[in-house]
């Protein structure tokens, strides 16, 4: 008699490798992980860096890049993917062109143009490729307000300035976008979905740490996992939230500059 398989459900990384475990791939993979969820990975670059800086990034070949998701999509059937740092125009395509091939669902775009060390992660024909070829390939895309201000092409000083932004964005092609409000000041933080009907403010107060590398990363790919599990996008991006604050209350210091969401010290399923 065969061994039943048990149903194991997958999400897929499209991100850049961080060699200080505390964003990108390893940061997804935490996520994916304390969620329940197995994680798959279809790597763009790998950057040598720390706590503190980004030293180098060394970028994967383009075909290299699609065969990865390739072998995913054939074998794993991811049901959600996350994309992160993308880097160029070129990778923005390939990408683009693969998730149109294997007709994925569930896909949460974070934006990266820059690391908070100031390193540039997207050049600016990859943010015009963004705009162009990816976002509508994306079912949430879930910028800072920096990178709101980027992809819409509008200031953001206002609540009424980032609904205004979430549309222009949405109109792009994406269909919903959050944009998450921790750039802006204040105690209380407020994060605004638009999911291209209506629009919710989530407000929750603001956490005062410095384990805040790789919160971006960590927030979209939690969105992924909820997403993967079967659950709607409001509610995978509440519980993704919960998620991101619980890690910054138990935040890790390996090195000497930012700290880490406390990954394993909070299981959300």
């Amino acid at each position: 008699m065969k061994p039943s398989r048990s149903r194991t459900i997958c999400a897929l990384s499209i991100a850049a490798s961080d060699s200080g475990g505390g964003a990108g791939i390893q940061a997804d993979l935490l996520t994916f992980a304390a969620h329940g969820v197995y994680g798959a990975t279809a790597l763009v670059a790998a950057t040598a860096q720390n706590t503190r800086t980004i030293v180098a990034v060394e970028k994967l070949p383009v075909a290299f890049l699609a065969s990865q998701i390739d072998a995913v999509f054939s074998d794993l059937s991811p049901r959600a993917v996350k994309i992160g740092a993308l880097l160029d125009a070129a990778r923005v395509r390939v990408v683009a062109a693969s998730l149109k091939r294997w007709r994925a669902r569930n896909v949460v775009l974070d934006p990266v143009i820059e690391a908070s060390s100031g390193t540039r992660l997207l050049s600016p024909a990859g943010l015009a490729s963004v705009r162009r070829d990816l976002l509508p390939r994306c079912d949430l895309v879930t910028p800072n307000i920096p990178e709101a201000e980027a992809i819409s092409g509008l200031g953001i000083r206002t609540m009424a300035d980032r609904r205004e932004a979430a549309r222009a964005i949405a109109s792009l092609g994406a269909k919903a976008v959050l944009i998450t409000g921790g750039h802006a000041r204040g105690r209380e933080v407020t994060d605004l979905l638009f999911d291209g009907k209506r629009y919710r403010a989530i407000e929750h107060p603001r956490i005062e740490t410095r384990a805040t590398h790789g919160t971006g990363c960590t927030l979209s790919s939690a969105i992924a996992a909820n997403l993967a599990l079967g659950r709607d996008l409001y509610s995978s991006v509440r519980l993704a939230i919960r998620y991101v604050r619980v890690g910054l209350k138990r935040g890790v210091y390996p090195g000497r500059g930012l700290g880490v969401g406390g990954h394993f010290s909070f299981r959300a399923t």
